[in-house]
């Protein structure tokens, strides 16, 4: 993947870490904290100090003889003391051993001298990358008892890992990838303080997507820094979400040079139509926007995909911001560019491409979401899960994430990684959509009473059950998304609707191939698989046993 530069905001490395600042890379066991501090330490010209190596060398012994001779008490003090060291030296990249971190004490010596950055990685990768190795005194035994003793470790250390803003994640992806993201973790922090930036590269060029608490009020500065036009430009919101937060978003944008002007759509999915988006056109151009004023959508899913679609149809396509103030639109409508409007006859039928400037996503505005848009919100997380991130489904079903900005990072990051090898759904993008041919129909036929997330909930178990029918997943696994579903209190099943009307409504779905219906179907957690048309009894069955 090569990531390139934006306009506005871009630092050399060097420049991030100006002033001799050290940079220093912590996380868990396996992570890769020395591979990508090599990588860094060489672009910057500077020695890669590795703590377990110099504590080695202060012991005369490997890490495992110091824990076996003198105990772990032992080793932690070594640790604390080289942390105060370190500190006070200059120009360093420093990995550190996987618990140096846990003390709240050694993170704040250490971000005292600089920027830290924690990788993570799932259980399955951090077994596969340490069971070969004998000498981690943490993790003794065979690769079940190691997996148990990586499970805890994890668990108990969880929240001191969360406690650092800067996270980076390595699962399947190579150091030098890795050590790409650490920069743009730099990057975006020093934009925003503790903002987390994604880069999105597209066909034309890339985007970010920046992810912190309270940036809305630097939402002006994040569209400055990306070059976007001052003047004129229109936050396309319902009256409902602008009460909460037209006017912080308007004063940062005024802040910075720009002019806002409020457009009102109506409020669900019903508005979600060719004759609101008309009535958009209209406010545009009493606002006399022009080809370079950002159109800026402010609320869910509803309202990211009528500003997309005005935004690349308005005098042939404005510059387009999206900032999502619901947990489903945060993790999943305003990532990857696809913009649309209801047809009677169907979701989405009328839709295009349009890659944002930049997407703004503020946790702290799910503050206002009502409980049961959030829960809707989750049903996108756990599918997320199930497509490519088997460590966040095992949170979802079990402790939860340690934070909710790192759960919406992580599962940015799921389709984020999809959208770039499939950016106009031609491939492995159609994966995303997980649920969603039982889900649309069964949302569809419901009349809206059932939400988004709900209907994709009730739609993912009908296409795990589908799975196993087919012999394509392990019964328990589709038992493990049910549960997980159900913990997160969202509905598995459907009352009331008519089983022939879902079934014809889904031949309308704009996913099918020609006559044939199209689903994603769980071969396991993070392993999906597309089929097409495995028969009309399969589906019927498969519909029935989530319509009660």
């Amino acid at each position: 993947m090569e990531y390139k530069q934006t306009s506005g905001a871009v630092h050399s490395l060097e420049e991030l870490l100006a002033d001799g600042r050290n940079l220093t890379i912590t996380g868990f066991m396996g992570t890769g904290k020395t591979t990508v501090g090599q990588i860094l330490a060489e672009r910057l010209g500077r020695k890669l100090v590795d703590m377990d190596e110099r504590i080695e060398a202060e012991f005369g012994k490997t890490i495992a003889e110091v824990f076996a001779d003198e105990g772990e008490p032992l080793f932690r003090q070594a640790e604390a003391r080289l942390c105060q060291t370190l500190a006070g030296e200059s120009n360093l990249v420093i990995a550190t051993g996987g618990g140096a971190l846990v003390s709240d004490e050694n993170q704040e010596t250490m971000a005292a001298g600089g920027p830290v950055v924690c990788l993570t990685a799932g259980v399955d990768t951090i077994l596969d990358r340490v069971e070969k190795f004998e000498d981690r005194p943490l993790l003794p035994g065979d690769r079940e008892e190691k997996r148990r003793n990586i499970e805890r470790l994890l668990l108990s250390r969880r929240g001191a890992y969360g406690r650092i803003p800067l996270r980076v994640p390595t699962d399947d992806v190579a150091p030098e990838t890795v050590a790409e993201r650490v920069i743009d973790a730099l990057e975006g922090n020093n934009e925003v303080d503790g903002m987390t930036r994604i880069t999105v590269p597209t066909p034309d060029g890339q985007y970010h997507i920046c992810i912190g608490e309270g940036i809305l009020s630097s939402a002006g500065r994040l569209l400055a820094n990306r070059g976007v036009a001052k003047g004129q430009a229109a936050i396309v919101s319902n009256e409902e979400i602008a009460g909460h937060f037209a006017d912080t978003v308007s004063a940062s944008l005024r802040n910075e040079g720009y002019a806002p002007v409020l457009c009102i759509v109506p409020e669900g999915e019903a508005h979600k139509t060719l004759a609101t988006v008309g009535g958009l056109y209209d406010q545009f151009v009493a606002a006399e926007l022009d080809r370079r004023s950002p159109i800026i959508g402010l609320g869910g899913g509803v309202i990211g995909d009528m500003a997309g679609f005005a935004a690349a149809t308005y005098l042939r396509g404005a510059p387009f911001v999206q900032i999502p103030t619901s947990l489903l639109a945060m993790v999943d409508a305003s990532v990857g560019g696809k913009t649309g409007v209801d047809l009677p006859q169907g979701k989405n039928l009328v839709g295009a491409f349009k890659q944002p400037e930049v997407v703004i996503i503020d946790p702290e505005s799910l503050a206002e979401l009502p409980a049961a848009e959030f829960r809707s919100g989750l049903a996108e997380i756990v599918k997320h899960g199930i497509l490519g991130a088997p460590d966040l489904f095992r949170q979802m079903e079990k402790e939860g994430p340690t934070d909710l900005t790192q759960m919406i990072a992580d599962a940015v990051r799921v389709k984020v990684d999809v959208v770039i090898e499939d950016p106009f759904e031609r491939g492995r993008r159609a994966t995303l959509n997980l649920g969603h041919t039982f889900g649309h129909a069964i949302e569809q036929v419901s009349g809206y009473s059932l939400r988004h997330g709900e209907a994709v909930a009730i739609g993912t178990v009908a296409a795990a059950r589908m799975a196993v029918a087919l012999d394509q997943c392990e019964a328990e696994t589709a038992s493990r998304i049910e549960r997980c579903l159900e913990r997160l209190d969202l509905p598995t099943s459907a009352s009331g609707l008519d089983l022939e009307d879902v079934y014809a409504m889904m031949f309308r779905d704009k996913k099918r191939s020609g006559r044939m219906l199209r689903f994603i179907i769980p071969q396991g957690i993070g392993d999906v698989v597309i089929i097409d048309d495995p028969g009309r009894e399969i589906v019927i069955d498969a519909l029935a046993s989530v319509l009660a």
